[in-house]
């Protein structure tokens, strides 16, 4: 269930007196939703930006619009970028990013409905980004990609 993963998150987050920020795209903001659910999260959660369009994503998370351009708005260096720019902003010791097609349309046969990339960043600024296709309409692909970054969270918290 996401709200014990996301318990389990602000418990390993504030043991270590560190905080989390996330930058969404296609889950429009529910990572954090379901974080501050939590009671206590603002001790760890700093909060998050839902850059939905590209614009978005170049001017507040400063993602570059040469990487947009050559690899798109979904792909593991938008979602890269986009991990590292929430840093950046917020100097949260954790984040991640999310960026994907929910659909129902918009996707492309290289690019699916279903498609997404997430990235997530560590204390030290290192990000790793992971591919997932996701089957389902709209926001069945939205929550299993928030459960995703949870899972992916709390691995590397719990390493």
């Amino acid at each position: 269930m996401l709200t014990d993963k996301a318990a389990q998150i602000i418990k390993l987050l504030q043991l270590r007196n560190n905080t989390f920020a996330a930058a969404e795209s296609c889950t429009g903001g529910s990572v954090i939703r379901i974080l501050t659910e939590v009671p206590g999260s603002s001790l760890s959660v700093w909060g998050g930006v839902t850059a939905y369009s590209d614009d978005a994503k170049v001017k507040i998370l400063g993602v570059s619009a040469a990487v947009l351009e050559q690899y798109g708005a979904v792909s593991s260096q938008t979602a890269v970028s986009m991990a590292q720019g929430i840093k950046k902003i917020s100097g949260a010791e954790w984040t991640a990013a999310v960026t994907g097609i929910a659909g129902p349309t918009g996707g492309s046969a290289e690019k699916p409905v279903g498609t997404v990339w997430l990235a997530w960043c560590n204390p030290s600024g290192e990000a790793e980004a992971k591919h997932f296709f996701f089957t389902g309409n709209r926001n069945s692909i939205r929550e299993k990609a928030v459960a995703e970054v949870l899972n992916g969270l709390l691995f590397s918290l719990d390493a």
